[in-house]
Formats: structure tokens, sequence, C-alpha cells
């Protein structure tokens, strides 16, 4: 059997055949192999459940007091907090020894053995979905992401993503970042849009990839905000790290509590009334970079749920009227943020190019909106480039 530390808590991770496992069930508590088959039903699409996998914790002082499932879908994040849920009420987690219910609260030192199906990705499938091509060559390709997508296939994303769709457009893409997430160099939010780079080449792949590693790729993000930054450019430097209770969150974290530095630059291309359009450039490239550093400053990414608690923004709020629902018109029901221009060296010419992606369909209908209900009265701002 092998084994592995896990971070942060002592942690054991063991393959275990479907004897064994049922071997081991039967000592304690926990319920036979077949009622935990039964629990799971059948794999998510994209994926397998092949064997069975025990992992074991004991419980650190700072994690003390948090629910059983939730704990465990924190250090197990391959793994579902529902499917977690069920693998706890069939009886394959055992806490000192005992099953308990999916809300036990946790304590120090409690030993944590649980078992859980091995999980099988399986390659990405070929999709014929569009895609909006704004360059390419034999090393590599430029794409006007839209919202909506993932980049690559995850947990609850298994089919309709960005790698699906290149799967089936391109013969040939780097392997670099392995068989799942082929020709991907850097990401996307799913709900951002626009500029891409995909390597087709891996020598390709490794230079592009060290241009962004090393900070040498320009990228201009524009962006629609809740509230008027009060400068018209400024610098926001602070550093990021995980959320300290919403683990798919960032925030902004003192470097001793695992911050990393971060630094943003933005300025504001035209003010309304209660909103402005902004460029924002990061200068790091930490995940949710703009989103959080912008939210710092009390101009939130407008409809950014996770850091602005605004899910859409609909016509009649800027219009100032009531409106029935169904009459309303909803202007953009994802974050108001767009990567509007890369610039980087091409890997074999070394040739400068920028490479730009036009402002989305509800990008432009929402700018157009604010010009119209709510322009400000500020004097001399330039308009943007659209």
């Amino acid at each position: 059997m092998s084994q592995r530390e896990l971070p942060r808590d002592e942690a054991r991770e063991e393959l275990v055949d479907e004897a064994e496992l049922a071997q081991l069930m039967e000592a304690g508590p926990a319920a036979p192999v077949e009622k935990l088959r039964d629990a799971l039903g059948q794999a998510p699409a994209g994926r397998r459940y092949d064997g069975a996998l025990k992992f074991e914790f004991t419980v650190k002082l700072r994690s003390q007091g948090k629910r059983l499932d939730q704990y465990l879908a924190e250090r197990l994040g391959q793994y579902s907090r529902s499917l977690i849920q069920k693998v706890i009420k069939a009886g394959a987690v055992e806490v000192n020894g005992r099953a308990v219910r999916p809300s036990y609260a946790i304590k120090k030192g409690d030993h944590i053995r649980l078992w859980l199906p091995e999980i099988i990705e399986q390659l990405p499938v070929p999709e014929n979905i569009p895609l909006d091509i704004l360059y390419e060559d034999e090393l590599f390709v430029v794409v006007n992401k839209p919202p909506g997508m993932v980049v690559h296939p995850a947990k609850g994303h298994w089919r309709g993503t960005l790698v699906n769709a290149l799967r089936y457009h391109f013969e040939n893409l780097s392997g670099v970042s392995g068989q799942h997430r082929p020709g991907i160099i850097h990401r996307l939010d799913r709900d951002t849009s626009g500029v891409i780079v995909v390597a087709k080449d891996d020598l390709a792949h490794v230079d592009l990839a060290l241009q962004f590693e090393h900070r040498k790729v320009y990228k201009e993000y524009h962006v629609l905000v809740c509230g008027e930054p009060d400068r018209d450019s400024d610098y926001i430097e602070q550093p990021l790290g995980p959320h300290p209770t919403h683990r798919e969150k960032m925030a902004i974290r003192r470097v001793e509590d695992g911050g990393k530095p971060a630094r943003t630059f933005y300025e504001v291309i035209e003010r309304f009334d209660g909103f402005a359009y902004v460029k924002a450039v990061p200068h790091t490239g930490r995940t949710h970079q703009i989103r959080v550093h912008l939210a710092h400053i009390g101009c939130p990414v407008l409809a950014d749920y996770a850091y602005g608690g605004r899910r859409q923004l609909r016509l009649s709020e800027l219009e100032g009227r009531e409106c029935d629902l169904a009459e309303d018109e909803i202007l953009i029901e994802r974050q108001a943020l767009h990567a509007y221009m890369l610039r980087l060296r091409h890997p074999r010419t070394r040739a400068m190019m920028e490479f730009v992606a036009p402002l989305p369909e509800d990008f432009r209908r929402t700018l157009e909106a604010l010009r119209r209900y709510r322009p400000s009265t500020h004097r001399g701002r330039r308009r943007p480039r659209t």
C-alpha cells in the first residue's frame, strides 16, 4: 500500500480493493461495500468509480467545531460535499471508531477514518461547440471565450467546456498541462469573457507559460463596477489568500496568514451615476484578483454575487421605476468582467503581438443602458474603445 502525508492535518490515504474494504468494514460499524456502492449511485458524467480509497485524519485545534461533512469536503476537494454526505450516511465514515452523522461537530484529536471511491477522470469528449477564433497559427490559437463557459472539465462541469470544444476543432494541442487540460496555459473564470491563449505545440506552450509566469504578458480587462472609484486611476496593492470560511472565495489576507502579494492598476474609462466603466490591469495573477481588489475599494464588479452580493442588473433599476418581473429586461446576469486585451511575444518569431476581444453583447447592452439612464455629472471623461 502507498502512503502519503496530506497538508495541515495528519492524514493517510491508501488504495484498497473491494475484498479488503469489505473486510475492514465488517470489523466496524461501517456499511458493507455493496451498501456504499448503492448509496453513491452512478458516477457523474466524465468520471467513473474504480475501487476505493481509505483516508485517515487527525483533527487539529484550528478545525474544531466544524461540521464533519464540511471538514471533509474542504480536505478532499476532488469529492463533492453531497457525495461525502452520502458516504457518511452509508456508514463508511468513522470518528474515533464509531459512525456519526454529517452534522457531527469535530473536536481536536478526533481520529477520522473513511472510505471513498477512487475517481477516475475520463478524457474530455470532443464536442462541436462553436469558437470565436481571434488568431491561429501552427503554434497557438487565441480564442474569445464567451461568458458561462468553463475552461476545462472539473467537478460539476464535465461537458460543454472550452477543452471539449478545442478537442473537436483542433487535431494537435500541447500536452504540457496533461491529457485533461490539453493546450491550457492560463484560465479565465467561468463567467469572465474574453481573450484566452491555447498552445498547439509543447515548446510553444512552455515559452508562453514562462511569459505569463515572469509577468511579461500585458493583460487588460474591462469592467463595469457598482459605485464610483474616488480616483481616476490608482494602484491597489493588497495581498490575497484563501477566504478563511468560504473555500471557493479569495480574500485580502496578511502575508503571515497565507496571503500572497497582489497588485492591480485601474483607470476609470467612463463614469455614471452610481456605476463606472473601468480598465483593470493585473500586475500579478492571483485567483479572483481583480474582483477582490475592486470590492476592497468599495466598487465590486457589477453582478458579481460572490464579492458584491448582486446577481444581475435589470433595466427597471436604472430607469427608477416599478416593473413586473415578467415585463422587465435583464441587462446582465453574470460578473461584468471582460478580458479585453492581451499582449505577448510570439514564441518563435519573438514579435510582439496584441489580441483584442470585442465586448460581448450583454456587456455592451448594459453599457448603453448606463449611458442612457445613468449619465454622470462629471465632465471631461474619455470615451472607451469599443
